[in-house]
């Protein structure tokens, strides 16, 4: 794996990550750019013990460009993007409108920074393709990345937590349709990890035994929540499923991080990864609004109890209808979900390949 690291004209740095050594991403970005803006402001909720970050100028950001304007492919004459690059693989580059930044304001008066990072990950140059459409040495490529940033990132002053995320459809509320990701750098563990945790440390506590790795076992032997597995991951829809079509993807062994991940373990993840994505988008024959979110564990605290796994689901309930946090779930964050779990794991299951692929790998 070639690992290229260039600066964008603002400074920002850029890491190209190709399958061949011979690769050459020597091509400058020729934009003239204003500086990258400051860090955010975090803000305590003192009635939840939670903080919120104040970003204001992520209202300038790019939204819904047409596809001729998209600043995630490859640069063209007379048409320069964030990829100086005219093709590449997988590209990583600090965002242009980050939540969190290492760029803290000279006065801070009493407030706090938003200091950490946000990266972009472009998964393909392919404006039109999906990561369900990525061949496996693609998505294996992608995972390099994943695992390159989380280990970099993780080592930065100040960062809490890594998290690698996905979100895919204007139904989402994605603001540019070319296949990418992001990777955010936490100040903070987040709240949602520390309430895992909680739990998983009560039950270690109750039981001497691993929550996780007792929830994955309860689901590989009951079977009727499984929709795909292979010899070292499982993919499941969750006993208590909060969204209409979700699916949690754990490695069969214990590990803290994307870093910790083994050669095989990333190998087999691709495919297993991309059968689930292709059975949601399947399922009502459009492309499934996601969001595909990695739960990694805290930098510094809590490694031995977290334990990697990938949480997918979609808003879409129906063909046509989609799910709206309604006053319950936003207000009091009480979940209810119209589908039973079993259900939605026994039509993911049905939702088999018409013809088989001819398994090429073909970037």
């Amino acid at each position: 794996m070639k690992r290229t690291v260039t600066r964008l004209a603002d400074g920002r740095d850029l890491i190209y990550f190709d399958r061949q050594d011979g690769a050459n991403r020597s091509a400058p970005d020729t934009r003239t750019l204003p500086p990258p803006p400051l860090s955010s402001e975090l803000r305590r909720d003192r009635l939840l013990g939670e903080w919120v970050t104040i970003a204001a100028h992520r209202q300038d950001r790019t939204h819904l460009p047409p596809s001729d304007q998209c600043p995630l492919c490859p640069s063209v004459p007379g048409r320069p993007t964030e990829v100086p690059a005219s093709d590449y693989e997988v590209v990583v580059f600090e965002n242009r409108f980050p939540s969190y930044s290492g760029r803290p304001p000279a006065e801070m008066d009493g407030v706090t920074p938003g200091l950490g990072r946000c990266e972009v990950v472009c998964f393909s140059s392919d404006h039109d393709a999906s990561f369900a459409t990525l061949c496996p040495s693609q998505v294996r490529t992608v995972m390099e990345a994943w695992a390159d940033r989380t280990a970099e990132l993780s080592a930065l002053p100040g960062v809490a937590q890594v998290f690698c995320f996905e979100n895919r459809g204007a139904e989402i509320g994605v603001t540019l349709a070319h296949p990418h990701g992001q990777i955010y750098a936490y100040p903070f563990v987040t709240p949602r990890t520390e309430r895992m945790l909680g739990v998983a440390r009560a039950h270690r506590e109750r039981t001497g035994h691993d929550l996780f790795a007792d929830v994955l076992a309860a689901e590989r032997a009951a079977e009727v929540r499984i929709v795909a597995s292979n010899d070292l991951w499982t993919a499941f829809v969750p006993e208590a499923a909060r969204w209409p079509f979700e699916v949690h993807v754990f490695p069969h062994r214990k590990v803290p991080d994307l870093a910790a991940l083994s050669a095989a373990e990333r190998d087999a993840f691709g495919p297993l990864y991309v059968d689930v994505l292709n059975r949601l988008d399947r399922l009502f024959g459009v492309p499934m609004p996601y969001v595909s979110a990695w739960h990694q564990a805290p930098v510094s605290t809590d490694r031995d109890l977290a334990y990697l796994h990938l949480q997918l689901f979609s808003t879409r309930r129906a063909a046509g209808k989609l799910k709206y946090l309604a006053g319950s779930e936003a207000a009091m964050g009480a979940f209810v979900n119209d589908i039973y779990p079993e259900d939605a794991a026994r039509r993911l299951r049905a939702a088999v390949e018409k013809e088989p692929s001819s398994g090429a790998d073909t970037p």
